[in-house]
Order: C-alpha cells, then sequence, then structure tokens
C-alpha cells in the first residue's frame, strides 16, 4: 500500500498542491472475499469514514484498475484500487473570525474568493488568527465542514501570503473531492500577472525545472535543472509589456508548485518586483542615478510585496459539470506600480 503524504501544522510545508490530498494504492489479497468497496477502504484506511470514502467515489475518485467505480462495487482478489482523498483534518482551536470577504461567486458546493495580498490562506506557525480560514469560517458557520477545528476547511489550493488573486473553495465534501481531483491532475486554468525585472529576450517562453526545497534556507525554493532533487515544474509566459527595466509578463502554470513562478523567474534572471525572498526588492536593472533610484524606491514603496497576482481561474463544475472561468483586475497597489513605469516609460523624465 501506498499512503499520502504526512502534515504539520506550518503552512510552508506544502511543497505543492498535491499535498493538500491523501493518495492510496491497495492491490487486492489473493483470498479476498467479495466485499463492498466502501467497506474494504474503511477498513484499509485508519481514521477515514464510509461517508467519506462515500464521497470520494461520487466524485470519481476512487478507481478499480484505472476505471472509476461506485461505493457499492465489490472488490475481488486482484483488483488495484486507488484512492484520492481529502487532506485529513489537523484539528486545533480555529477561531471564525469576522473579515471581509471579497466573494466573486457563490453556490451551494462552492465559492470562489479574490485574495487580498498581505492574508494567508490558513492558520500555522505564527499565523494562527487573521486568515482566510479564519474568515471563512464565521461566513461559513452554519456548513458542518466550517464549524469543526478543520484548519484547511474547504481547501482544495493555495496562494502565497503577498501574492493576491483568485481561490476556489469547497463546501461539500463532493465538491472538496472533484475540484481536488481536479488541482491534483492540473487541469485546472490559471494564470497569473507577474512584473518582473529586466527586459525578457523573447515574448513567449517556457520555464522548466524542478523545484525543490533551498537547502541552505528551507523558507524558500530553489530551481535544480538535472532534476536531481525537487519535483518536475513547468511555467509558461508570454510578455504583455515592456518597460525597458522590468517586463509586465503573464503566466500560465502546467504544475503547481510552492514558489512555482517566483522560483523560475529568479532562476533565469528576472526575478519579481519587489519579492524580498528572492533578490526582487534590490534595483537591479536601471542606472546608479539618484532620482532612478528614489522612483524604484517610490514603486517599492507603492506595492510592498512580490508583484503578482492569480488573476484568472478555471474549473468544472462538481454538480453541474460546466467550465468555469473568473477573471479578475489586477489589484490597486499592482496597477499603480505598472503605471508608474509606464509613465516612466512614455515621458522619459527620470
Amino acid at each position: 500500500m501506498l499512503a499520502g503524504n504526512q502534515y504539520n501544522n506550518d503552512p510552508e510545508n506544502f511543497d505543492n498542491q498535491e499535498e493538500l490530498f491523501e493518495h492510496y494504492r491497495y492491490v487486492v489479497d489473493p483470498g479476498q472475499s467479495l466485499l463492498r468497496i466502501d467497506k474494504y477502504l474503511a477498513a484499509k484506511i485508519a481514521n477515514v469514514s464510509r461517508t467519506k470514502i462515500q464521497a470520494a467515489s461520487d466524485a470519481g475518485n476512487i478507481l478499480v484498475n484505472e476505471n472509476p467505480v461506485k461505493p457499492n462495487y465489490r472488490v475481488k482478489p486482484g483488483d488495484i484500487i486507488s484512492i484520492l482523498l481529502n487532506f485529513p483534518k489537523i484539528e486545533f482551536e480555529l477561531i471564525p473570525q469576522n473579515i471581509p470577504l471579497s466573494i466573486v461567486y457563490e453556490d451551494g458546493e462552492l465559492l470562489v474568493v479574490n485574495k487580498a495580498a498581505g492574508m494567508v490562506v490558513h492558520p500555522g506557525v505564527g499565523n494562527y488568527e487573521g486568515t482566510l480560514v479564519n474568515a471563512l469560517a464565521f461566513y461559513l458557520r452554519e456548513n458542518e465542514l466550517f464549524s469543526e477545528n478543520n484548519m484547511r476547511a474547504g481547501l482544495v489550493h493555495r496562494i502565497d501570503k503577498d501574492t493576491s488573486g483568485l481561490l476556489v473553495v469547497g463546501k461539500t465534501e463532493k465538491a472538496l473531492g472533484f475540484l481536488g481531483k481536479q488541482f491534483y491532475n492540473h487541469t485546472t486554468a490559471r494564470t497569473y500577472h507577474a512584473l518582473v525585472w529586466g527586459d525578457l529576450t523573447q515574448d513567449y517562453g517556457t520555464i522548466t525545472g524542478h523545484i525543490g526545497r533551498n537547502p541552505k534556507n528551507r523558507k524558500i525554493m530553489s530551481v535544480f535543472e538535472d532534476g536531481s532533487s525537487g519535483k518536475h515544474a513547468i511555467t509558461h509566459y508570454r510578455v504583455l509589456r515592456r518597460f525597458g527595466y522590468v517586463s509586465l509578463v503573464e503566466c500560465k502554470l502546467e504544475t503547481g508548485r510552492t514558489h512555482q513562478i517566483r522560483a523560475h523567474f529568479s532562476h533565469i534572471g528576472h526575478p519579481l518586483f519587489n519579492d524580498a525572498d528572492y533578490g526582487g526588492n534590490k534595483i537591479l536593472k536601471g542606472s546608479g542615478f539618484s532620482k532612478y533610484k528614489q522612483f524604484v524606491e517610490n514603486c517599492f514603496q507603492i506595492c510592498p510585496r512580490q508583484a503578482l497576482h492569480a488573476k484568472t481561474l478555471g474549473f468544472v463544475h462538481p454538480v453541474s459539470k460546466k467550465e468555469m472561468l473568473f477573471d479578475t483586475e489586477i489589484p490597486n497597489d499592482m496597477q499603480q506600480c505598472i503605471d508608474k513605469w509606464e509613465s516612466y516609460i512614455s515621458g522619459r523624465t527620470i
């Protein structure tokens, strides 16, 4: 049997979106008698209810010999069973907080929020309050998924604290399983806008390279081109606007690794503007004139975080099965910074 991932309370320990889910694989023993698969799995997996297993089946997340099955399927000797489960609860005292949420869309199965920069997605070491999950626990306090002390209630993916943009939240077990499978299989549609240092040589490009924890600084990620460490990651980009010393780019992800865009662009010598973790909070391009330095410092003050926004998000709805696509405006701090660079290029007053 291959079991899923181990967890602790530190949100920085997610190496990629796959680690929000548990994956189990079993080969049924030769002497196994015919038995409903929900009963079989409930006996195999510790601390999981048949209700949760049935929800996984409803979402199409239980496969036997690579085919989805219903909870009443009877296992046979030699069957190869795989199941994808929503992450296990990590219980602690979750404090519901009346924090304003920017809700883009909501129905009975899910909601889509536009997260502000500076908000941590879920509680963890040093961030037990003021997170998105604290806000959701208050807003959805009548929903049993959010009434329990589960620090990751409703989550199927996340974005960094200082990255703004779109997140989808599941409101039912079925929605969590169905959405989770899409993120696990990288079938969602996501684009990000980022302001990066430098003038990229190509209008379009692809960055590849395994991403893993930096061995000297566990808070940031490194790119391993030879695949010696980390996990495979692919980022596609196109240049939207060139400002000489910085460029506005659109990024599309094939994978969902932690800090993927930030690490990939730093690796190719174009770190995100004002990204302190990856060296983008220094003046990396341009002259040494004091007026230029002051101009850049003013931009840093206007956008006091990495200039990265999760702009669009697309997925298949868990019940209607319709394709849904959401778009957002660039937030004010990042847009003001872009406008200043636009003005600089147009006027060349500095």
